[in-house]
């Protein structure tokens, strides 16, 4: 079955897309910025929630670009190291999500090493940085190199979809050495298509919907720290996508 991973940054998600039948979480800090690494309180409460699905982290210091100085690099592996060292009392899978390219675009092998050696045995995918690479092919060898376990990509495309040619390449190109997960527009209306043009056997999505506050206050006029929505994972989303791709809702890959 294709494996579905959901990217969130709401904390109630993860039971959330665990019970609607997802595979993985992206466990993320302010997505509207891009995805950038959450907090340690986050992540402790999310190793608490879980009780199947895997965690997989976002480790990425700061938003704007992939280029890291040195002193983000060791922020970076100090934040790795903190959460390995939380407590799983389900024992769920917890991976990382990580990703430095240098100026001219091509990957920082040096501290992407860093990263990856701080993860130790944890599963490791590389993040969409992948998609700023001047050539996908040879990047791709120089991850499965470096034995990085999965690349999330959109093959460089604005959407997976419009992209597919491309990934079905990589998916060849990687002969099963990493595994490609195909994401950028991702939705149920499309998924199926996308498997099908690719061969991909991972896919990952924002499950997201816009949500009114909370806040018996917030009715009145959006302010620069309560704008009165904000962004749900939704569990029908998930359902729906499971659906088109043939899998019983509540029952993982």
């Amino acid at each position: 079955m294709t494996a579905v991973e959901v990217c969130l940054d709401d904390l109630d998600g993860i039971a959330i897309a665990e019970q609607a039948g997802a595979d993985r979480v992206e466990l993320c800090a302010s997505l509207a910025d891009g995805g950038i690494t959450p907090s340690i309180g986050t992540v402790a409460v999310a190793l608490r929630a879980a009780t199947r699905i895997g965690v997989n982290v976002l480790i990425r210091q700061r938003p704007g670009d992939f280029v890291f100085s040195p002193a983000e690099v060791d922020a970076m592996v100090a934040d790795i190291v903190a959460m390995r060292a939380l407590p799983n009392p389900a024992g769920v899978t917890l991976a990382f999500v990580i990703g430095a390219l240098l100026p001219d675009g091509t990957i920082d092998a040096a501290a992407t090493r860093r990263m990856l050696d701080a993860c130790g045995d944890a599963p490791v995918t590389f993040h969409k940085a992948f998609d700023q690479v001047p050539d996908l092919f040879a990047a791709l060898d120089q991850l499965i190199e470096l034995g990085i376990a999965r690349v999330l990509t959109s093959a460089g495309a604005a959407t997976a979809l419009e992209g597919a040619a491309t990934l079905a390449s990589l998916v060849a190109h990687a002969r099963g050495r990493l595994s490609i997960l195909a994401g950028g527009g991702v939705r149920p209306a499309n998924v199926a298509e996308l498997v099908g043009l690719t061969g991909v056997t991972e896919v990952h999505l924002r499950a997201g919907v816009a949500a009114p506050s909370a806040s018996s206050v917030a009715g009145g006029a959006p302010t620069a720290y309560d704008s009165g929505i904000r962004m749900v994972t939704s569990a029908a989303v998930i359902r729906d996508l499971l659906d088109q791709l043939g899998r019983p809702s509540g029952v993982a890959a």
